[in-house]
């Protein structure tokens, strides 16, 4: 079965930085596209960043310039690096591979910007 697992999540002060990891076996890494969400405690889900199977990447607007996504398809692993957070980036990050309507959800893990 497949899911995406990801890691790097924890406690950060505002104003520092965490690189997430998502991993996902069991699928031609290189062909999906991978995304980021993120849902707060009592708010929904929201699309935080996605990068294709080509490299193109797209980040939504609020977080432009403090968060990137990139991919190692040598490691069948994507990445959020997330810069000056803030406690309002305090969520449970999800990845997902997506392909061809279908998608594959990981856990989620845990980010807690706070002093």
């Amino acid at each position: 079965q497949v899911q995406p697992v990801e890691s790097g999540g924890g406690l950060v002060q505002p104003g520092g930085s965490l690189r997430l990891s998502c991993a996902a076996s069991g699928i031609i890494f290189s062909a999906y596209v991978m995304a980021w969400y993120r849902q707060a405690p009592g708010k929904q889900r929201e699309l935080v960043a996605r990068i294709t199977s080509a490299g193109y990447t797209s980040v939504a607007d609020p977080l432009m310039g403090r968060f990137t996504i990139s991919r190692d398809n040598d490691k069948n692993t994507a990445y959020l690096q997330m810069n000056s957070l803030k406690p309002e980036d305090t969520a449970v990050y999800y990845c997902t591979a997506e392909r061809s309507g279908s998608a594959y959800w990981g856990q989620g893990t845990q980010v807690t910007a706070s002093s």
